[in-house]
């Protein structure tokens, strides 16, 4: 036991300790970084003052969340949950940073952070669009807690009469984790007793009874009547509520004088029209076909809520009582119709008459799409929008990031205007555009806002690397590559004249402000580059945006010949006499929907969505139509029923039965004759038809967004007189559905009936279906049984394609990509490739038809690849399966092999997920089929299996982490089949993007708007296939004379009908003017193939036309040949094959398929080496005439030794002379034969030399 002096002399020195803890606390670093927190720049709320003493520690760092969904979420409550013992009760302070270690307040992300709930970062909250990082936390805690215990409840109030005032009181602990000594208390900070106020409740006090309601204070029009009460208390207690209310009396309306003045008649009960008795008008409502509109409403315009008849079967009415001396305006209304208001018309004669015309109701469909911005702060932006639709639609809606904007304080309508611009309101813009007949969004614009002090284009140049030539090593790194830098392709402010208009005038980019020309050491010879030395901000380079195509039948290719091409209700052009179109498309295009109508009516009108790249070039589609069913005659008089679907051995997918007297013409009048009926169906049985599905089989919903559709057959009808002239319409007709082909159940229930607006390409509901049971078969289709069909009506009341589809949201994604060869290397991706995946359901034990396919959907790759969507399932990994293909300028790509083993490196998915997705391509089974094409399981993604996370496949929700999937994440394969070539520019340029051409004397294409390519056709005599070269030098413009513009290297291709021979088509640097548009440069050409070749062969005319065309270059070494490239666009009678487009690619693309073909207007892909060639060479094998080494040193040891020694010391005392090298690519069976060569010396022996090559 202590004494009573030994605790008197303790406590004031705990006393000071814990003042000098208390000091030491405030000074700390941690103290500091804990006050001055509210100064700082981010990210934490103000965190509560701990009430600790003694010096602090920190937890270690938790990370329970990914910034995935919504964003990064690293709450207090989850990590006790987890880590229960290494968290303490009270934290003082928090620290939050990055996986890679960058701290919160340095990420300029928007975060927030409390001590009661832990840290947490909003994806949504970030601007620019960016994610939230990945972060992790820890705690501060102090070792040595003193800290209070929670309150107590506080206690009774200590007053005890009625309206009285009296004081609470609650307490609290200080509680120690370490043990104390006896009669020594922990010590905390604060009080451990708290007091406040409390009132007891009022003196009772209460209303007497209601009095009774006075009279009211008018008889009508509106008055007022009252009651009171009184409040009866003792002891000045205080009634709740109000002594006297008030009520409402006398609401009917006071007789008002009527002066309207009529003509003729009286004037109405309500005086809002003058009535004629004894008079009539009569009407007649029809389509816009012609067809009479039963059931629509008929009202007057001045009371349109007012229906006053409905029209009858014919759409006829009458009403009564209105006069005929005046013009009235009558509204018609029905649903799926647009409202029209028409004037009636009389002859005085008691009856007046209207005739209206009604259009079938369109949803709002967007023409006008919000263009990306960019801004700095301060300044203004404006974005527009603007739909159509039948009726027009009426209200605009804009949204920001998703939050919708407040019309109030923005003032839109159509047009977003935001002034005075800050960082924050960067981000996505969209706006929803609304009618009485739904909603359509529009697609998303950006809007950049940057600082005024911060650069919008980063000076310093990206990293670039440019794959040099084969025989280009650069000494010491012995790399193939070189960084030649280049600009990020991202828009600036700019100089903005007119800065709200919808489309900024000029768009300004960050591309490049200045090169330098650098020599790239090859070890034997040195390359020149121009290479990106700074960026900035400049006008943007607007290339030309353009679809091509084919348009061919479905079942045996015959062209649609000149075809009319409608865009809307716009003809745009025709089809060619082999069906080949070509459309320029209008940069502000977000959808291109394209109608291809044929008058001769082979072929039904096939609507398409085409997909383009807006980074300019050409797009090639190979369009499919389907061939019109042969008419039958049908008595219209009769029910008439025609089937759909024809596929031998199957029952058709459904029918169409006809009422009799159902046709009518465009006048209205109701058709007797007999009708040539013609119905065309789409069977999804047939795989084949797949390609030749017209829209892109999406839907608007309620909400304005695009969904998909799957489809269970789809048919187009053409019903015409009997003179096969005038086209005929159809009322009230019935579509059945046989349910044994909807294997699917859940699909019975949502099924509806879809017609195809050709306009804008997007299915709209015509009606839904309802269960029936009918006795069906007969006409020698099958036995006449009881069947289950779904019964939809529908009115034909113009040519449209009608669909039985369903919504489905089992949805993916599906990630390919397309590469220049088979190495699949990551530095050679193709863009602008069309890829095509088809829906299909191949278990006939599942849930659907082995060969049925269910939706068509095409998307163009870009610089990381493409994302299609696609159904899937996630119980059953067969459930759907998807068809894939890939196509580019016509040419079909192939897709990665999978057999004879599955290579996961070769395909581009790793195990086991490759073995549950089933991969195979189309020769997997059959080796003569072809290899264009791959077949895979729609497994959906299991988000628990972290195999099955890196795609592929991935969920609909994380189309964002599929387009930025990184190269080496798994992703499906397509590569182009060519022979092996080489390109390279001194000025780099990516043909797969138009915006990165530079203007330079040195660029290969000096136009970026129009690309000329040019190819010469060399001929090869010898067994083996060799490399050929050109070098192509500037030739007579002063400012490229002499000056190399790239390098072209390609491997001959094997001609399958002439036996030792092969031709190679080797492009060269066209002639004409440069990017100044100033002066004619004639392109100096070398053509050179490899090893042991000699010119035997020039093309006579193309000799004439150099001879003509001086200066003529002298050609005296013969394994090579050297000309002034000509300037005339010669054909395949030269060897020289010129093609110009908008598209490098394309242009490339024909050059290459007419050289091939030896023609100027053919294309192939089998090489023809008699037919159009410029030049021939020799290059036979050399045979072995000489001993080897190995046999001279077996037959002579002694004298070869001694030769070996002379050779050295020879070499050893020689000068090498290096001048600019001609080698190109060998290969291995000839770099053997090249090397070692030897010739005869003075001494009769055979002696090694040192043979050099001039290279370029």
């Amino acid at each position: 036991m202590w004494s009573l002096g030994k605790v008197a002399v303790c406590l004031p020195l705990l006393v000071a300790v814990t003042l000098a803890q208390d000091s030491m606390w405030n000074n700390s670093y941690f103290g500091k970084w804990n006050h001055n927190k509210k100064s700082r720049r981010q990210v934490y709320n103000t965190l509560i003052e701990p009430q600790t003493a003694g010096v602090t520690e920190w937890t270690s760092w938790f990370n329970i969340d990914h910034p995935g969904g919504n964003g990064d979420y690293e709450r207090l409550e989850a990590i006790r949950f987890y880590y229960r013992e290494r968290v303490c009760a009270r934290p003082v302070a928090m620290e939050a940073r990055t996986t890679d270690w960058v701290r919160a307040a340095d990420t300029g992300e928007v975060v927030h952070s409390s001590l009661e709930k832990g840290f947490w970062c909003i994806n949504k909250e970030q601007p620019y669009g960016r994610l939230c990082s990945n972060y992790h936390v820890r705690f501060q805690c102090p070792p040595v807690q003193t800290y209070w215990s929670d309150w107590s409840p506080w206690g009774p109030c200590s007053a005890m009469a009625c309206s009285d005032v009296g004081v609470r009181v609650r307490q609290r602990r200080c509680i120690s984790t370490r043990p104390q000594r006896h009669l020594l208390a922990p010590v905390c900070e604060g009080h451990h007793t708290e007091r406040k106020e409390c009132a007891t409740p009022p003196c009772p006090a209460n209303w007497s009874a209601w009095g009774p309601w006075t009279a009211c204070s008018v008889t009508c029009g509106g008055g007022r009547r009252v009651r009171r009460r009184t409040c009866v208390s003792s002891n000045k207690g205080q009634c709740t509520g109000h002594p006297a209310e008030v009520q409402k009396c006398a609401r009917i309306q006071c007789p008002a004088l009527c002066h309207r003045v009529c003509p003729e008649g009286r004037p109405s009960n309500d005086c809002s029209r003058c009535v004629c008795e004894g008079h009539l008008l009569l009407g007649e409502v029809l389509s816009l076909t012609g067809a009479p509109v039963a059931g629509a409403l008929v009202s007057l315009a001045d009371v349109p809520k007012s229906v006053h008849v409905r029209t009858d079967a014919k759409g006829l009415f009458s009403l009564r009582g209105i006069c005929s001396g005046e013009r009235t305006l009558v509204t018609v209304t029905k649903e799926k119709f647009a409202p029209v208001t028409v004037p009636s018309s009389s002859n005085s004669t008691g009856r007046s008459w209207v005739r209206a015309v009604v259009r079938s109701s369109e949803k709002p469909y967007v023409v006008k799409h919000p263009e990306d911005k960019v801004r700095y702060e301060g300044q203004r932006v404006a974005f527009c929008c603007k739909a159509t639709g039948i009726p027009a639609p009426n209200k605009y809606y804009w949204y920001h990031n998703g939050t919708l904007l407040d019309r109030a304080s923005y003032k839109y309508e159509e047009d977003l205007v935001l002034r005075d611009l800050k960082p924050k309101q960067s981000g996505q813009y969209y706006c929803k555009a609304s009618s009485d007949t739904g909603s359509i969004k529009s697609s998303p614009a950006f809007l950049t806002v940057f600082d005024k002090d911060s650069p919008t284009c980063v000076s310093v140049p990206e990293r670039h690397l440019i794959k040099l030539p084969m025989d280009c090593v650069q000494p010491g790194t012995r790399s193939k590559f070189y960084n030649a830098g280049r600009c990020p392709h991202s828009k600036c402010p700019g100089a903005l004249d007119f800065d709200m208009r919808c489309k900024d005038g000029v768009g300004f980019c960050c591309g490049v402000k200045r090169m330098e020309t650098r020599e790239i050491d090859c070890g034997s010879y040195t390359l020149p580059i121009r290479a990106v030395t700074e960026c900035g901000c400049q006008k943007c380079t607007e290339p030309k945006v353009l679809v091509r195509g084919r348009v061919v039948a479905a079942d045996n290719g015959e062209p649609l010949r000149f075809g009319h091409i409608y865009i809307g209700k716009e003809r745009v052009g025709f089809t060619g006499y082999q069906g080949t179109f070509t459309l320029q498309v209008s940069p502000d295009t977000e959808r291109l929907v394209v109608n291809f109508v044929d008058k001769t009516q082979k072929f039904i009108d096939t609507v398409k969505v085409f997909v383009f790249d807006k980074k300019g070039g050409t797009v090639y589609h190979d369009v499919k139509v389907m061939r019109k069913k042969e008419p039958v005659n049908i008595n219209s008089k009769e029910t008439n029923t025609i089937y759909l679907g024809e596929i031998d051995g199957e029952d058709p997918i459904g029918q169409i039965v006809i009422p009799p007297n159902s046709f009518h013409k465009n006048s209205g009048e109701v058709y007797e004759g007999t009708v040539k009926a013609s119905v065309t169906f789409i069977d999804p049985r047939n795989i084949t038809t797949a390609p030749a599905t017209p829209g892109d089989l999406n839907f608007v919903d309620g909400e304005g967004d695009m969904l998909p559709l799957r489809t269970y057959g789809m048919f187009s009808v053409d019903f015409r007189d009997e003179t096969n002239q005038e086209v005929l319409g159809s009322g009230a007709v019935q579509v059945l559905l046989d349910t044994e082909h909807v294997k699917m159940p859940e699909h019975i229930t949502k099924m509806k009936l879809w017609s195809l607006n050709p306009d804008t390409g997007i299915w709209e509901e015509e009606s839904d279906f309802n269960y029936s049971r009918i006795v069906s078969g007969g006409n020698g289709r099958s036995k006449r049984e009881e069947r289950t069909f779904l019964i939809g009506n529908m009115e034909i009341r113009e040519r449209r394609l009608f669909n039985l589809d369903v919504p489905e949201d089992r949805r993916c994604y599906v990630k390919v990509r397309a590469y220049m060869s088979d190495k699949f290397l990551p530095t050679e991706q193709l863009e602008g490739v069309v890829i095509n995946l088809i829906n299909l359901e191949p278990k006939p034990g599942y849930t659907s038809n082995p060969r049925a396919w269910g939706r068509f959907d095409s998307v163009i790759t870009g610089p990381n690849g493409a994302c299609l969507p696609a159904f899937c399932d996630a119980l059953r990994i067969d459930a759907y399966t998807a068809y894939v293909t890939a196509l580019m300028g016509g040419e079909e790509l192939e897709a990665a092999p999978s057999s004879p083993k599955m290579n996961p490196n070769i395909i581009g998915v790793s195990q086991p997920y490759l073995d549950k997705i089933d991969y195979q391509r189309s020769d997997h089974e059959d080796p003569a089929l072809k290899k264009t094409a791959f077949r895979i399981n729609l497994a959906k993604p299991n988000p628990n299996n972290v195999e099955e996370t890196n795609g592929p496949i991935y969920p609909y929700q994380s189309l964002i982490a599929c387009e930025n999937a990184p190269v080496d994440a798994n992703h499906f394969r397509f590569f182009r089949v060519e022979k092996d070539k080489y390109e390279y520019n001194v000025v780099p340029f990516q043909e797969s993007d138009l915006t990165t051409w530079t203007g330079d004397y040195l660029s290969w294409w000096p136009n970026p708007q129009e690309f000329r390519a040019c190819y010469i056709k060399v001929k090869i005599n010898g067994p083996t296939e060799v490399m050929v070269r050109s070098r192509n030098f500037g030739g007579s413009h002063p400012q490229t004379k002499g000056q190399l513009y790239g390098i072209r290297d390609i491997r001959s291709t094997r001609d399958m009908n002439i036996p030792n021979t092969s031709s190679a088509c080797l492009e060269f640097k066209c002639s004409g003017m440069l990017y100044d548009q100033d002066i004619v440069d004639r392109s100096l050409i070398t053509v050179m193939p490899q090893g042991n070749c000699r010119r035997v062969g020039i093309n006579n005319l193309l000799q004439e036309y150099l001879t003509k065309h001086p200066p003529v270059l002298q050609n005296n070494e013969t394994h090579t040949f050297t000309m002034l490239a000509p300037v005339d666009p010669l054909g395949h009678n030269y060897g020289i094959y010129t093609v110009t487009d908008q598209n490098p690619r394309v242009a490339k693309e024909i050059a290459i398929g007419r050289c091939f073909d030896g023609t100027s207007d053919g294309f192939s892909r089998e090489m023809k080496s008699d037919s159009g060639v410029a030049l021939t060479f020799s290059c036979p094998e050399r045979t072995v005439t000489r001993e080897s080494l190995f046999q001279r040193l077996q037959t002579n040891p002694a004298q070869t030794l001694s030769q070996m020694a002379r050779d050295m010391r020879q070499v050893a005392g020689m000068q090498v002379s290096r001048g600019s090298a001609q080698v190109v690519t060998f290969p291995s069976s000839l770099q053997s034969r090249t090397q070692g060569r030897r010739v005869i010396g003075a001494s009769g022996r055979r002696r090694t030399s040192a043979r050099t090559q001039s290279r370029p």
